[in-house]
């Protein structure tokens, strides 16, 4: 779907406000998906250990050999690109004594091998560039999931014009936020709190603009409006060459993402920021945050990745702090849900699929 270059009919039919797309009676989730260790514990079987989970982005391993190291739900998996260019996943454990092989989040390895016992595998597969792994046939023991292509078919091509396998990252930044999972989810998925949490963010983004497209399922979102500057930065300059070709209309809007269960993706003009959810507790998320760029934009004298990473690193930290506050008041005897606004369809909408999940 090319908003850019639909009929205005057509694109307003696609993008709605986002109180046009809500259910009356919809509450926030009971207390305990939030606190309870076993609830969590079920999350991670029933939802990590079987579904695609992102780990990374090609570019994160450029050459022969390279690899990181990724932990979803409980296990060390190994991702590595070998000498033809192909990228695999392995169980980060040694089949003679079970040892852990590497410790290094990432590095450059010659080769991974034994002569008898090869490494187990796990199913990898890439969608614009991002790595997704399965762990479902090692953990279940079901096997027959859909595959990472029949995932993504009702995002097929949506995203082309960004270009994202091609993108490089110029920052990352790892976050320990002190809140479930969940939580992270809901903030990102409306602005409703963004007029008093985050001032500068709404002098350049009216908190009014969201326009959603994905309404259910797995893959939520929309856009909303650059009504200052160029781009989201702490000048309101565009800070990269564009990272793909827009019609003038989306030079003047940002996208917003969820990809269930661990994905927020973020495009803008001139980059794409991508947040990473590694749930570590029913109360602790680990959040790893990338700045994309245009690969043409790293040799270029008016390249300034800066302005917009300490930017979203502002509002970032606004947002896990309101987070964790979240979480705090959560915990209270005095919590029972409430409910949603008409301005927050999409946190409803993904309360709805999760528990679907979980069933």
């Amino acid at each position: 779907m090319e908003f850019a270059e639909m009929p205005v009919t057509q694109a307003k039919e696609a993008f709605r406000k986002t109180a046009e797309t809500f259910k009356a009676g919809a509450k926030t989730l009971p207390q305990r998906y939030f606190v309870s260790s076993e609830i969590f514990a079920q999350e991670q079987k029933k939802i990590f250990s079987r579904q695609w989970v992102l780990v990374g982005h090609q570019s994160q391993i450029p050459k022969a050999g390279d690899y990181f190291t990724s932990e979803i739900a409980g296990e060390s998996l190994i991702i590595v690109r070998d000498k033809r260019g192909a990228i695999h996943g392995f169980y980060n454990v040694c089949r003679h004594r079970g040892s852990r092989l590497i410790e290094n989040r990432n590095g450059q390895s010659a080769a991974i091998q034994c002569a008898d016992y090869s490494l187990h595998a796990i199913e990898l597969a890439l969608w614009e560039g991002f790595i997704f792994v399965n762990l479902a046939d090692a953990s279940t023991q079901l096997g027959g999931h859909i595959s990472l292509d029949e995932w993504f078919v009702p995002l097929a091509g949506k995203f082309s014009r960004w270009n994202l396998s091609a993108l490089r990252s110029a920052k990352r930044i790892d976050y320990d936020v002190r809140a479930n999972w969940k939580l992270i989810f809901e903030n990102y998925s409306e602005c409703y709190h963004c007029l008093g949490v985050h001032p500068e963010l709404s002098k350049i983004s009216p908190s009014d603009s969201a326009e959603n497209d994905l309404t259910e399922g797995p893959f939520l979102g929309g856009f909303m409006r650059i009504a200052k500057g160029k781009s989201l930065t702490m000048t309101g300059n565009a800070c990269a060459l564009p990272i793909g070709s827009f019609g003038e209309r989306d030079f003047h809007l940002v996208f917003y993402y969820s990809i269930f269960p661990n994905m927020l993706l973020s495009l803008h003009p001139d980059y794409v920021m991508v947040h990473q959810l590694r749930p570590q507790s029913a109360e602790r998320t680990l959040i790893f945050c990338d700045w994309l760029f245009n690969p043409e934009a790293f040799n270029r004298s008016d390249f300034e990745p800066d302005d917009a990473v300490e930017f979203w690193d502002m509002v970032n930290k606004e947002d896990w702090h309101v987070c964790e506050l979240s979480q705090q008041g959560i915990a209270s005897h005095a919590y029972e849900p409430g409910p949603y606004s008409a301005r927050e369809s999409i946190p409803a909408a993904w309360d709805e699929y999760y528990l679907q999940q979980m069933r």
